[in-house]
């Protein structure tokens, strides 16, 4: 199998990340493939050195610094019937890459994923795991809250039949997010099967500021918007409910004084993310989920005005 990683601005847990595709326990030969992007915090360095201890590690330059460039200039210097995708700030759980390469075997699947399992190491990265992890937080897809394994429209990450992925192009290098998603939509339209086994998980760091968790949740929505786009058949309900919760409270807020009914909803929308909080015992989540929210749902505004090459629409 071929492991690919896009790189930029990752020193900190690129060796963490390499150590955990190297550990793998996989009867077969595993060969790393590191997009390395322009980074200032010396990941090229890093990645260099790594290289550097063994010959199944190589660093591939990504000019543009984007994660579908990166992706796609690794995926291109390997040859390995299997891609797993790994990112530099994720860490593959024992065994990740033997069991899905099984659990492909054993569906027929294009694509195989599991649970993305955040770790956190403060107490706001802990709010913001609990609030991504529930149902409230990020709509209860498979990945996030769990279920059983079968078919998805999407998975994290991924372990890819190589023959399928280069069938349809490869990532969309336009698609600075979200081009996981679209890469799944066009398996899934050829034909394919996007599998999730809950048995494999990869851990993730949350965001650790409030800026940055709004701003990636405003980056994702922002890339969600293009996509559906793209492909207007593609969209869940969970995707769309943030933005249209968002408009109810806004509609109770102003206009609650004349219509008395509509204060039900934002106060409906309050009570569930205390409730949530609650069951949780994670108090921030009565802060955390809202911005998520309206931090996707901003970003799905900003996206329906712009073209997938990121010129305003219109």
């Amino acid at each position: 199998v071929d492991v690919v990683m896009p790189i930029r601005n990752e020193a900190e847990h690129l060796a963490t990340a390499v150590t955990a595709a190297r550990g793998q326990d996989y009867p077969g030969r595993v060969r790393i493939f590191l997009g390395v992007g322009p980074s200032d915090d010396g990941t090229e360095q890093k990645a260099a050195e790594l290289a550097a201890t063994g010959d199944d590690l190589v660093v591939t330059a990504n000019p543009s610094g984007t994660t579908p460039s990166g992706l796609n200039a690794a995926i291109r210097a390997g040859s390995a019937p299997i891609v797993v995708r790994v990112d530099g700030h994720s860490e593959l759980s024992d065994g990740y890459i033997r069991r899905a390469v099984e659990t492909m075997e054993r569906t027929g699947a294009v694509n195989v994923g599991g649970l993305q399992v955040p770790v956190a190491t403060t107490p706001f990265e802990e709010a913001v795991a609990a609030a991504t992890t529930s149902w409230l937080g990020t709509g209860g897809a498979s990945y996030r809250v769990g279920g059983a394994e079968g078919p998805v429209d999407t998975v994290y990450l991924g372990v890819f039949d190589r023959a399928a992925i280069e069938a349809v192009g490869l990532f969309d290098e336009r698609l600075i997010r979200n081009q996981d998603y679209e890469l799944n939509i066009r398996l899934r339209s050829a034909g394919g099967t996007v599998w999730f086994d809950p048995t494999l998980s990869v851990g993730y760091r949350p965001r650790g500021t409030w800026r940055a968790l709004a701003r990636q949740y405003f980056e994702y929505g922002r890339w969600k918007a293009v996509v559906m786009r793209m492909h207007p058949g593609s969209a869940r309900a969970r995707q769309l409910a943030p933005p249209i919760a968002v408009v109810g409270i806004v509609a109770g807020v102003v206009l609650s004084r004349r219509h008395r009914p509509l204060a039900l909803l934002p106060g409906t929308y309050g009570a569930v993310v205390v409730a949530t909080a609650a069951r949780s015992s994670h108090p921030l989540i009565v802060l955390v989920a809202p911005l998520i929210h309206g931090a996707w749902s901003l970003g799905i505004l900003a996206g329906a005005l712009r073209s997938p090459g990121g010129a305003r629409v219109g």
